[in-house]
């Protein structure tokens, strides 16, 4: 008999479930071990690092550099910061690494500038005496210290910039010497600048007196008005921006104190209107940092005020406007003596100021003098005594040059605007030669007052000679200096004022600095004055 055993339908799958089940869990644990990491075999070096006034000690991988190991540690270098030793190097284990903060700030201080003290001989004051001209100022300067800190701790103070806020301005004393001279009669009145300072001489050359002590003058106008009762002058400006100021002192009042007329950068014309009484013109510049200091405005002006510095009318004449060739320079002017013409000069020309229509009315187109330097040449002007005629200098070609502009050569010309004449006096005069006419001497006859230039064809930096000639260049006279000695620097001659007819006339000159006195007619000479001090003077 045959027995039949049956088993269950699914007993099969079970008999494998133990192979799978450790097959399984081999591979999952192959797939664990997969995922751990390796033990960390890789070198490494062990570092301490003095930072900040702390230290640590860190381990980093063999082969790091000190930069590489300050960004791992989260170090932050700073520009200034000090390492040691230094980031490109290659660390081995046990090294050390430090780092000096180093910091940098920059400090301002303000110092004193101390005054300086400065005497001024002056024979205007009795032999001993003594005279406060100027009160001593400190000035400010601020400098600029760069500190240096490492770790906190200063290892330098360095000044790097200095700066002065303020100019100290100098104590000035005036000290009176014995003067040697012989005091000569004058009629009129005789103003004076010396050493900063405004005085006046009148009756004699011993008598004189003190108009401004304040020692700021800087001679750029220095005008007494026709009737002599007020000075006209500038005095430089302590503010920023401006070059100086204008300023009135009516001579009439022993007490009256100088007036501010309120008008900014005079450098070439400011004067008083003949006839007009308180009442001036005047042209202006705009102050530059570049040389010559200034831009011309060509502009002119007119103010009047009163007694009491009050003004009373201002007008503008002529608009600012550039002044044709070398413009930037400036333009000058005169006023007839009888205040009926404004005559004007300019490098390119010479003319008279049209008042109706507010213009310039040329007489004669002038080739301008080309100076190759920061300045212009212009021509001097001056009228005569009646009007009539406008002497003036004037450029003329030289034969042979690539330029007429270079041409070293100026003649003495006269013009007589009603007439449109115009003719040379002298020839080869010198640019500077200044021509100034004297008073009528008898009816209808002047002479006329000149600057000769040593050297003609070099007379930008020659000396010269005063030369007298009669009103038509006839006559000519060098009167002074001597032969033999030093020439006249350029500069405009003053004729004296005459009591009468029959009194010698003088012309007041600077001679090495100091003042002489001159008679037209015989060239005696006298020296006034030996401080060598002496930059302006006027007379009425």
């Amino acid at each position: 008999m045959n027995t039949v055993i049956h088993y269950p339908a699914n007993q099969n799958r079970l008999s494998k479930t133990p192979f799978l089940f450790y097959l399984i869990t081999a591979v999952m644990l192959l797939l664990v071990a997969a995922c751990v990491p390796a033990a960390n075999t890789q070198p490494t070096v062990t570092v301490t690092i003095w930072v900040d006034g702390a230290q640590t000690t860190q381990v980093f991988p063999a082969g790091s550099t000190v930069q590489a190991a300050l960004q791992m540690a989260g170090i932050q270098i700073n520009p200034l910061d000090r390492v040691s030793p230094p980031l490109a190097t290659l660390l081995a284990d046990k090294d050390s690494v430090v780092i000096i903060r180093v910091t940098e700030e920059f400090v301002l201080e303000e110092t004193t500038i101390p005054f300086q003290r400065q005497t001024v001989r002056n024979e205007s004051l009795p032999e001993g005496q003594t005279m406060l001209i100027q009160f001593g100022q400190n000035g400010v300067q601020q400098i600029t210290h760069r500190v240096v800190k490492e770790n906190g701790v200063e290892v330098s103070n360095s000044a790097i910039k200095s700066i002065t806020l303020q100019e100290a301005l100098p104590e000035i004393v005036m000290v009176g010497i014995q003067t040697p001279f012989t005091s000569v009669e004058i009629s009129g009145s005789l103003v004076y600048l010396t050493a900063g300072s405004a005085w006046l001489m009148s009756e004699t050359t011993g008598n004189r007196t003190p108009l401004i002590t304040s020692g700021d003058l800087d001679g750029r106008v220095f005008s007494l008005s026709p009737d002599a009762t007020w000075l006209l002058f500038t005095r430089t400006s302590q503010q920023d921006g401006e070059i100086n100021a204008l300023w009135a002192l009516n001579l009439q009042s022993k007490s009256a104190e100088p007036i501010d007329l309120r008008v900014r950068n005079i450098i070439h014309f400011a004067d008083w209107v003949p006839g007009r009484g308180q009442t001036i013109t005047y042209s202006t510049v705009e102050p530059r940092e570049i040389a010559p200091g200034w831009q011309a405005n060509n502009d002119l002006q007119l103010l009047s005020f009163n007694s009491s510095g009050v003004i009373t009318n201002q007008e503008e004449i002529l608009e600012a406007n550039s002044g044709g060739i070398y413009g930037w320079w400036g333009t000058q002017f005169r006023w007839s003596p009888d205040g009926s013409a404004l005559a004007f000069a300019r490098p390119d020309g010479i003319g008279l100021v049209d008042f109706e229509n507010n213009q310039l009315l040329a007489l004669e187109d002038l080739i301008p003098y080309q100076t190759r330097g920061d300045w212009a040449w212009t021509p001097q002007l001056d009228w005569a005594p009646d009007s009539s005629v406008l002497y003036s200098i004037t450029h003329t070609p030289m034969p042979g040059l690539s330029s007429d502009e270079i041409s070293p050569l100026f003649d003495l010309s006269a013009h007589i605007p009603e007439d449109e004449l115009a003719f040379s006096l002298a020839a080869q005069t010198g640019m500077f030669a200044n021509p100034v006419c004297g008073p009528f001497q008898t009816k209808n006859r002047y002479s006329l007052a000149f600057l000769q230039s040593i050297f003609p064809e070099q007379s930008e930096s020659s000396r010269y000679r005063l030369v007298i000639v009669e009103q038509d260049g006839s006559n000519p006279r060098t009167i002074f200096p001597p032969d033999g000695s030093p020439g006249l620097e350029p500069q405009r001659i003053v004729w004296g004022k005459t009591a009468n007819d029959q009194a010698p006339v003088w012309l007041a000159v600077i001679y090495q600095g100091n003042l002489w006195l001159i008679q037209s007619e015989t060239g005696q000479s006298q020296q006034i004055t030996g401080d060598g001090s002496i930059a302006r003077v006027d007379w009425k």
